[in-house]
């Protein structure tokens, strides 16, 4: 019955982990609309931290669109740091959420099971919520800076097989960086909840 809070940080942990992990993958963190439709028939592209893409009705026939991609390669010297250490920072995040999900699935266990044993149920709480903290400062680095590139319309020098514009006429936030501003909350919320875990004092009475 003490152990509450932290069941509901696993809970919250697991959803922040998934949500991370959903961010990664989305490509929408950066959304640029365009003046020339030439390529980007519906003038619009998608800059993610992994790839950018876009809709072209070239060499298509009538009536049928097709998704361009392309990736970002470790040799670009034009991707600007900020989508490099958003690669990293979230690899990190995902790796470091699963160790804190199992350090709290393994304390738990202990608990739920009746294993007393106060110094081991402490430290995997402290060391479950330590990885969560790091894990949603991990993802609110790239977000935040992410964000602000966006809200300064800074501009990426894509080479030229990319097809894209230097700069857009307008940017805006993509679906990706509300859904890791969830995942940090959640993320922080848990590791919060962990480190606030007491190990139960039980007093001892006598009956005569």
């Amino acid at each position: 019955s003490t152990s509450h809070l932290q069941l509901a940080a696993f809970a919250l942990g697991t959803v922040g982990w998934i949500l991370c992990t959903i961010s990664m993958g989305i490509v929408e963190w950066r959304v640029w609309h365009v003046d020339n439709t030439t390529i980007i028939s519906s003038g619009i592209a998608w800059v993610g931290i992994w790839k950018v893409c876009f809709i072209s009705y070239l060499h298509v026939s009538p009536g049928y669109k097709e998704q361009f991609c392309h990736k970002f390669s470790g040799y670009d010297s034009s991707i600007p740091p900020d989508i490099y250490a958003a690669q990293g920072l979230l690899l990190i995040a995902m790796f470091m959420g699963l160790l804190g999900l199992t350090a709290t699935v393994f304390a738990l266990r202990n608990i739920y099971m009746g294993i007393t044993h106060k110094a081991l149920i402490t430290h995997l709480f402290l060391v479950g919520g330590f990885f969560y903290i790091f894990a949603g400062l991990c993802v609110l680095i790239p977000v935040s800076w992410n964000f602000y590139s966006v809200t300064h319309n800074h501009s990426i020098a894509f080479p030229p097989s990319y097809y894209m514009p230097s700069s857009p006429a307008v940017q805006e936030a993509g679906a990706a960086i509300p859904v890791g501003i969830v995942a940090v909350i959640l993320l922080l919320l848990s590791g919060t909840f962990c480190l606030s875990y007491r190990f139960p004092v039980t007093a001892n009475t006598v009956t005569k």
